[in-house]
């Protein structure tokens, strides 16, 4: 294995002493800057071995190391061979100063603009040019030079998304989108992300694993025509007719030669999400760049009611798949039958397939037994999978991608006989869910100023948690969507009507166990207020998935809290009973009782 790795890090070295090169860098990261890479974009497992979600490689003439984050510490050094590579932190070492201080002065980087935000390009540029070190960008990756094996891109047809289910035509979001374009004083705007160009065209994909998109990438005028670029092959009968007047489709290749010819054209493109090639191919050609978030990001981010209407009922559904499996894994503990954490995540998605509008899951399922659950991002896939223990505490943190839309949430989960001090921790982190979920707050209000409201009882205590509070999630679309966020350190975007997020405080303790209790909800206008002087919006629950009061500790709740956990509990036994019977129905009603 590590023989291959070397053989191609030779054919790497080779391609920077004929580019006369010193270094070439490797992010983990396609053309599209997606959080998902399709298995033929990836560069840096081809290049390392290493199968995270976050890091970078960089390869030089007699060195060679790699970057990642606390998540992968004890994984990349399992995947990536130390006699080879060396390892460094990619938070708490900047990959650009350590070029610089590697490096002498005179020297060449090499990396390929396709893989690089134009912000990333501009940064590292800057720092690059004050230690005299040139940053290059290469016509061809020398790794797909000298990949042969490589796997074949996806061919699956685009799949035609009804307007009924989005709630407006591609036309309607063209127009609305259009406009936006001209506001921002831009003749066109260059649509990179695969989300935001899938859902103005009312498109769906089956390109990337969960995530259902089609690999392009899109330029919309202000008068709402557009162009997308992708493989042509992939276009499904009566496309036309569906996307409705002035769309047209071409080949991805002729991409370059399009932003070539874009000569005095005012093109709006975020220089954060989109890629450096395509910005500085056009600015090359005479556009006039015009830096702004992606247009379609905060519409598509406000869920229309059709686009609700849709999210709503799949977490119905899904409520009762969960539910279903939360009643299964009782009964086996019950019998004291023990299962390791895969066979735990494939009976999870066993009750979500019996749905015939499931498609698949919408990230890789956390199935975490006892101190797994303690890193937050856990993965049973990269490694041996732990089984259960008697005495412990399960987190599970899984999400479907229904047709009429996308879900997340979290359990956790008593197996047999736990601590006090289990009970203490899931019952502020509970404290901290319940705040957050009765928030109240005025208009303009980020997810920034709500992230405390979640912490401030963990807080109280001493502890704390190092992930964000909550993320934005797409309607059958990403469910990592932008832009707003809820956390300590994020963009000051305000959290407007019809946004979905989750609400998902954690706590985390090294080697023993790990606790996180997530929810869905969505932003809306608070009626309950009377006199209100401002416009006032709260959050509603989607989510209707018991939690476990075996690992509530009552006295540490205030009577308001006790009341919220009951309410929530008759609504999910109101909203799911009529769709369960027999034993799981009798499991339902114990669960939903009343603490």
């Amino acid at each position: 294995m590590s023989h291959s790795i070397a053989s191609r890090l030779d054919a790497i070295r080779s391609e920077l002493s004929s580019a006369n090169l010193d270094a070439f860098i490797i992010p983990r990261a396609d053309e599209y800057l997606g959080e998902y890479v399709p298995e033929h974009n990836e560069r840096l497992y081809w290049a390392t071995h290493f199968t995270g979600s976050a890091g970078m490689a960089i390869v030089l003439k007699d060195k060679a190391v790699i970057f990642t984050d606390g998540r992968y510490t004890v994984q990349v050094r399992l995947q990536v061979d130390a006699a080879l590579f060396s390892y460094e932190s990619l938070t708490d070492t900047p990959q650009i100063e350590w070029l610089c201080d590697t490096l002498p002065a005179g020297s060449r980087v090499g990396f390929d603009a396709r893989l690089h935000t134009l912000a990333w390009f501009e940064n590292a540029k800057a720092t690059l040019n004050k230690a005299q070190i040139e940053l290059v960008a290469v016509e061809q990756n020398p790794i797909d030079l000298h990949w042969q094996d490589r796997p074949a891109p996806s061919s699956a047809p685009i799949t035609l998304f009804s307007n009924e289910s989005a709630g407006k035509t591609s036309l309607q979001k063209r127009t609305e989108i259009g406009a936006l374009v001209k506001k921002a004083g831009a003749d066109v705007a260059l649509i990179a992300a695969l989300d935001s160009f899938c859902w103005l065209l009312n498109i769906r994909g089956n390109d990337i694993p969960r995530l259902p998109v089609v690999l392009g990438s899109a330029l919309l005028h202000a008068n709402s025509d557009m162009q997308l670029f992708t493989d042509l092959s992939k276009l499904p009968e009566g496309i036309e007719e569906h996307v409705g007047a002035g769309v047209s489709f071409k080949d991805e290749a002729t991409l370059a030669d399009t932003l070539a010819s874009l000569q005095g054209v005012k093109l709006l493109a975020d220089p954060n999400s989109a890629n450096a090639w395509a910005q500085n191919l056009a600015r090359e050609a005479g556009a006039k760049l015009i830096a702004g978030i992606d247009p379609v990001s905060l519409p598509k981010a406000q869920k229309n009611p059709s686009e609700l209407a849709g999210m709503r009922a799949c977490h119905i559904r899904d409520g009762v798949a969960v539910s279903r499996f939360l009643a299964w894994l009782d009964a086996e503990v019950a019998a004291k039958r023990m299962h390791d954490e895969a066979t735990l995540a494939d009976k999870l998605e066993s009750f979500r397939l019996q749905d015939e509008r499931y498609r698949e899951p919408s990230f890789d399922t956390i199935s975490a037994a006892g101190p797994n659950a303690a890193m937050c991002h856990y993965n049973h896939n990269n490694g041996t999978p732990a089984m259960m223990t008697m005495d412990s505490i399960y987190l599970v943190d899984s999400g479907a991608q229904y047709i009429d839309g996308t879900t997340d949430v979290t359990r956790t989960i008593a197996i047999g006989k736990v601590t006090d001090e289990h009970k203490k921790m899931v019952t502020l982190v509970l404290k901290g869910h319940i705040a957050l979920d009765q928030a109240r707050f005025p208009k303009g209000t980020s997810g920034q100023q709500l992230d405390a409201f979640a912490r401030q009882y963990l807080w109280q205590h001493g502890f704390d948690y190092d992930h964000g509070t909550g993320h934005g999630v797409g309607h059958f679309l990403s469910v990592h969507e932008g832009p707003q966020r809820i956390g300590k350190n994020v963009n000051g975007i305000a959290l407007m009507p019809g946004m979905v997020l989750s609400n998902e405080p954690g706590y985390y303790r090294a080697e023993s166990f790990g606790i996180r209790l997530e929810n869905l909800v969505v932003v809306q206008h608070c009626e309950a207020l009377k006199g209100a002087e401002r416009e006032m919006y709260e959050f509603d629950a989607l989510t209707m998935i018991p939690m476990d009061a075996r690992l509530i500790d009552k006295s540490l709740l205030t009577q308001g809290e006790i009341d919220w956990f009951n309410a929530y509990h008759q609504q999910v036994f109101h909203t799911l009973s009529p769709l369960m019977s027999g034993d799981e129905l009798a499991w339902l009603t114990q669960v939903t009782k009343a603490i």
